[in-house]
């Protein structure tokens, strides 16, 4: 393998050229989403960067899959599930398909993670945790992909969490993980040049939730405490989510009711980005402290901060009605 430095410096690179590329092939495609009432943003903006960190995640899965011979299958089943999760985000961003034949690709590319997970001997609750995460992952980040910089600096912070705390080579696609949303980020934040669109918002999402799903394997952490840099994403988007099928809302169409929508409208989309990497980037110190309690206090330090999380939203749903 190459030195870390290196490592994170080519699929910074890759990410960067990729996303320059993006931009130049949506813009001759004329694919670009333009401001409505039901978007955050207020100029037409190209879409479909996040093929760009796509790119660089299946070369990390490649080479980690040709060096590491006993995580192979895994690293091949990480790709195609990749591939069909970015696929099907290609597709749409393209042209719009029907939610159900997205949400059969994403579970057809769990399906896929979860067999090799179970090819390698993983138990039946990882191999569940797999499925559900990934599924409930690639829409979550879908979901939380409306203003700038957020769904992207929210999966560099998760990354970075996983390129310290995963186990072996997993850490190395972490960092991949990280670097890439780091060349991606200059075209995305502070004004976007570029979206991720669904091809990236969904490979984001893939890709967390595979991590998060071989995180029991020799992990340096308690694996629970992985979740920590999701909840603000997992929080917002699933509060919000019940709050519209509750009040028998049409949950399944395109809405600014997200808290962080709400806020964006308000203070604008680099506050609220900036606010949410910040509360997200604690978790990496209580990570760090936490790092070598046992399963009980990892267990207990989780449900506390999801239960300030929930605080927080509760608060700020309440005081930007």
């Amino acid at each position: 393998m190459p030195g870390f430095i290196p490592w994170l410096m080519l699929h910074f690179v890759v990410a960067a050229a990729s996303t320059w590329l993006a931009r130049r092939y949506a813009l001759h495609r004329r694919l670009v989403d333009q401001p409505g009432e039901r978007r955050s943003h207020s100029i037409a903006t190209p879409r479909g960067g996040g093929i760009a960190i796509v790119v660089a995640l299946l070369l990390a899965a490649a080479v980690l899959g040709w060096r590491t011979p006993g995580e192979r299958e895994l690293f091949a089943a990480f790709g195609i599930g990749l591939a069909l999760v970015a696929g099907v985000g290609w597709w749409d961003d393209h042209r719009p398909l029907p939610a159900s034949w997205r949400l059969l690709a994403h579970l057809i590319a769990a399906l896929v993670f979860a067999t090799a997970l179970h090819r390698q001997g993983a138990p039946a609750w990882q191999v569940l945790l797999a499925i559900i995460a990934i599924v409930s992952l690639v829409n979550v980040w879908n979901f939380m992909d409306g203003i700038d910089g957020l769904a992207a600096s929210q999966a560099l912070i998760a990354g970075l969490a996983g390129a310290f705390f995963l186990p072996g080579p997993w850490s190395w696609l972490a960092a991949a993980l990280f670097a890439a949303c780091c060349g991606f980020l200059p075209f995305n934040f502070p004004r976007a040049r570029i979206f991720l669109g669904d091809v990236g918002s969904g490979a984001l999402g893939f890709a967390l939730a595979a991590l998060l799903s071989v995180a029991s394997k020799n992990a340096a952490t308690p694996p629970m405490l992985l979740l920590l840099p999701l909840a603000a994403f997992l929080v917002d988007a699933g509060f919000t989510l019940a709050t519209r099928i509750l009040n028998g809302e049409r949950w399944w169409t395109p809405h600014v009711t997200h808290v962080y929508q709400r806020a964006a409208r308000r203070y604008g989309h680099v506050a609220v980005t900036s606010l949410y990497g910040l509360f997200s980037g604690v978790t990496l110190l209580l990570m760090w402290m936490l790092s070598n309690a046992g399963a009980g206090s990892g267990l207990i330090a989780l449900v506390a901060w999801y239960a300030f999380a929930l605080a927080l939203w509760g608060w700020s749903r309440k005081g930007l009605a």
